[in-house]
């Protein structure tokens, strides 16, 4: 019988997460709220660290070097805001934490690439999350149509009172 703990954290995990592993190099798609804006921000960059793999608190360590500079982000999979994973190489490696990489630049730092299925790899399917996002998509345009129809009856009532104004003011003339 599961615990308490385990019903509620298998409530947040999401249904399919993509296989990722030390080595790869991944594309992660991370939701960004600036403000009353959000947008999607996409980290290109080596896996260097796996973490608990099958429970929700599984975590990969992505590094990429920008501007010179080394950096890391730590993402959790199965987070709201990682939107999506995608795997664009799969490298040999025989270990789980390559912090040897840290110190490496340039060509040193290629891994040998392994030939893998990338569709395969890559095709995960969440329907649950596709559908609360359409939900969400109609949910936004119904509240855009209508804002759009109490504009436009605020409009035509503008229009009205212009109208009653300017026949008011031709009787007087």
């Amino acid at each position: 019988m599961p615990s308490v703990i385990d019903q509620i954290e298998a409530k947040y995990l999401k249904s399919a997460v993509v296989d990722v592993r030390s080595g790869d190099t991944v594309r992660v798609h991370q939701k960004i709220r600036e403000g009353n804006k959000e947008r999607v921000q996409i980290f290109q960059g080596l896996v260097i660290h796996t973490v608990k793999k099958g429970g929700h608190l599984s975590r990969i360590n992505v590094r990429r070097i920008s501007s010179g500079v080394g950096v890391e982000k730590s993402f959790l999979l199965h987070s709201p805001l990682v939107v999506q994973i995608e795997v664009t190489k799969r490298s040999k490696v025989r270990r789980n934490y390559l912090s040897y990489m840290r110190e490496r630049t340039g060509k040193a730092a290629r891994l040998t690439g392994v030939e893998f299925d990338r569709r395969a790899v890559n095709d995960v399917r969440d329907e649950a999350a596709e559908a609360e996002e359409a939900k969400l998509k109609e949910q936004v345009a119904a509240e855009a149509s209508a804002k759009a129809a109490e504009k436009a009856a605020a409009e035509a009532e503008l229009d009205a009172k212009a109208e009653a104004v300017k026949a008011s003011h031709e009787e007087k003339e």
